[in-house]
C-alpha cells in the first residue's frame, strides 16, 4: 500500500466482499437490532485483510502512540497486524474484560506500561462502551490513552461523544455509508 487512502480502499474492498452481512436481522453486541453487521473477524484473521487492516491503522497512528490494543478478542488481531505492519517500532496489547486470578494475573496482555502511549482500537463501533472499558483499565495502571480508531463505526455519532467527554480523541476509517448500508 503506498498510502493511507490506497490501504483504506483496499480495506473497504475487503470488508465489502468477506465481512459485510447484510441477511439479517443481527442482534449487536449492544443489543440493538440491525439488517446488516460487519464481522470484522473475516478481515481481521484473513492474512491479506491483516496485512491492509495494519497497513492502514499504522498510518493513521499519532506519531507518539507506541502501543495499539483494546478489549479482547476483536482488538487482538488488529493490534498484532498493526505492529508488524507499522514502519517504526510498536508493541501490540490486549485488555481482558476481568482480571486473571492466576500467573501474572492482570487486565493488561502484553508489553505494555505506564510508560506507553496508546491507541485504543475495535473492528466495529455500536456504541463505544467496549473502547471506554479498555480505556478505564489502562488509566487505572497508568496508561496514557492518546486516542482510539475503529475500523467501522455505526454509532451514529455515540462513540464520538462518549470519547469526547472521555477527553480521547476518536476516528474510524469506514462508515456504514461507505459500506453501502444504513
Amino acid at each position: 500500500m503506498k498510502n493511507f487512502e490506497d490501504s483504506r480502499k483496499a480495506l473497504l474492498t475487503h470488508l465489502k466482499t468477506h465481512a459485510l452481512r447484510t441477511d439479517g436481522p443481527f442482534v449487536l453486541a449492544s443489543g440493538e437490532v440491525s439488517d446488516w453487521y460487519v464481522d470484522g473477524r473475516q478481515t481481521t484473521f484473513d492474512g491479506e485483510g491483516a496485512r491492509i487492516v495494519g497497513t492502514c491503522l499504522a498510518a493513521m497512528l499519532h506519531d507518539d502512540v507506541t502501543a495499539v490494543g483494546g478489549m479482547t478478542m476483536g482488538a487482538d488481531p488488529i493490534a498484532v497486524a498493526t505492529a508488524v505492519m507499522a514502519p517504526r517500532p510498536l508493541k501490540a496489547f490486549s485488555v481482558r474484560k476481568t482480571a486473571k486470578e492466576h500467573g501474572t494475573g492482570g487486565r493488561l496482555v502484553g508489553p505494555v506500561g505506564p510508560d506507553d502511549r496508546v491507541a485504543v482500537v475495535e473492528d466495529a463501533t455500536t456504541t463505544g462502551a467496549s473502547a471506554a472499558a479498555a480505556i478505564a483499565a489502562l488509566r487505572g495502571e497508568g496508561v496514557t490513552v492518546v486516542e482510539a480508531i475503529t475500523l467501522v463505526d455505526r454509532s451514529h455519532g455515540a462513540a464520538a461523544t462518549l470519547m469526547y467527554q472521555l477527553g480521547v480523541p476518536f476516528r474510524s476509517v469506514v462508515t456504514p455509508e461507505d459500506l453501502g448500508v444504513e
